[in-house]
């Protein structure tokens, strides 16, 4: 059964319970399910805030209303995928008519737990994406995916024999490698926007050093910059390896170092002043990740000066 806690939020344990709450009849597979939102008409008159504890990839061609999924708000327009993992949270706002288009596949972790997807979809960021940060498909792209989508319902509507897990498995792979795509695209496509994203990002980094925030905060994480940045961590990675070639972290960790050569060259501060200056807790750390990316030691760079 679904579970209320003290908090008024709903958690749905699993598809039969969704597909309750949702006033349809009971699923074919007790770890998947495949739901046309156009056969879904709902009107809340209270808030419905629910933890779903298992996957939810939503493609949403019309949606005449808001949903608020982690703290942002977001309104679905036509050709729209999101991507949830198990226990994020997802709002509707109080009063509000469900009228929609569009497809909800749904799988419990334990659909995929004995196959390969069960280690790899870790690897598929965009599932700890913001909603704001949700796909938007080319209607050539949408196409592609709905007719995955087909394939899965025809093989989930049939009698389930022993490939049927397996071919929808593979189905399922398929999306999301085609989605891992769609997204690259995306990030291409709005590389205007991205570009200023890199741009506060290098400010917000320079920013770090110079104002001594490494002193009080520690050495820069990622968690500081996507929050600084408004975007989850995985996109901001994303981004950046799509622009830079790097991930964030590979990207603070260049840009530590290119400040530990200009204090090293220009300074006489000990090397472990600069390490506790950089946000470093043992000049030890310092000196490790140093010459992992320099083949030098702070002091062997530092004497190649003199």
């Amino acid at each position: 059964m679904r579970k209320e806690n003290r908090k008024g939020f709903i958690t749905v344990n699993s598809i039969s319970e969704l597909y309750k709450l949702l006033g349809i009849s009971k699923p074919k597979h007790p770890l998947i399910g495949l739901i046309k939102l156009e056969d879904i008409s709902l009107t809340n008159h209270e808030p419905v805030n629910q933890i779903m504890n298992f996957y939810v990839i939503s493609l949403k061609r019309c949606f005449d209303s808001k949903l608020k999924y982690g703290q942002n708000y977001y309104d679905f327009d036509e050709g729209i995928l999101a991507f949830m993992e198990p226990g994020q949270i997802i709002s509707s706002e109080k009063g509000q008519s469900q009228k929609h288009e569009g497809w909800w596949l749904v799988f419990h972790p334990d659909f995929i737990r004995n196959y390969s997807l069960s280690k790899t979809i870790k690897d598929y960021g965009f599932f700890s994406y913001a909603v704001n940060e949700a796909l938007h498909l080319s209607e050539k792209e949408e196409t592609m995916l709905i007719n995955i989508l087909k394939n899965i319902e025809t093989e989930y509507n049939i009698a389930i024999d022993n490939f049927s897990q397996d071919v929808m498995i593979s189905h399922l792979e398929l999306f999301l490698n085609y989605s891992n795509r769609f997204y690259n695209r995306q990030f291409i496509t709005r590389k205007t926007a991205n570009d200023d994203l890199l741009v506060k990002m290098e400010t917000l980094l320079a920013d770090y050093f110079d104002e001594n925030k490494a002193l009080e905060l520690g050495l820069p994480s990622v968690r500081y910059f996507a929050e600084q940045l408004n975007v989850s961590p995985n996109y901001l990675s994303d981004m950046l390896r799509a622009i830079t070639g790097q991930s964030t972290q590979q990207h603070i960790h260049h840009k530590i170092i290119e400040r530990a050569k200009q204090l090293l060259s220009t300074t006489k501060h000990s090397v472990s002043d600069i390490a506790y200056h950089l946000g470093f807790e043992r000049p030890q750390s310092f000196n490790k990740l140093f010459k992992s990316k320099t083949k030098l030691s702070p002091l062997d760079y530092r004497a190649s000066f003199n």
